[in-house]
């Protein structure tokens, strides 16, 4: 189900969250979709050999999951997306699960604008996706 949360109803502070675990059939359809088939995400054998030691999740796969919070859940529908800042702190490996949690940081009443700290952990708690999102909320 999707939310639709009034503008006027948004305060700062405000958090949502979404939890999901990475399969392998998210990293291949992800790499299908996007082209983006560095072995380092598909090749096991290839996965072994670098810093990681097994096969990991393309960094923007981990990252959209801050986009399904924003469009499905806090702002919810009727959000448009206007920029994003990234900055990747850990790798995520198959089989892991991650949480992607928004907390609203600043409304620009104008502008119907609103900007969200956004941070994707793993189990464990650990950062691997930290940043800032501008919405707009129509």
């Amino acid at each position: 189900m999707v939310k639709d949360i009034p503008f006027s109803d948004i305060n700062i502070g405000d958090k949502a969250s979404m939890e999901k675990t990475v399969t392998e059939r998210d990293v291949n359809l992800f790499a299908e979709i996007t082209g983006d088939v560095n072995p380092v995400h598909l090749d096991e054998e290839y996965a072994q050999q670098t810093v990681f030691k097994t096969r990991v999740a393309h960094g923007m796969l981990t990252a959209s999951f801050i986009s399904a919070v924003l469009g499905t859940t806090l702002p919810g529908a009727n959000t448009i997306y206007v920029s994003q800042e990234l900055r990747f702190k850990a790798a995520v490996k198959i089989g892991e699960t991650v949480t992607a949690i928004v907390e609203v940081l600043e409304k620009a009443d104008r502008m119907r604008l609103i900007t969200l700290k956004t941070t994707v952990v793993n189990q464990s708690g650990a950062i691997v996706v930290e940043g800032t999102a501008k919405v707009i909320k129509r």
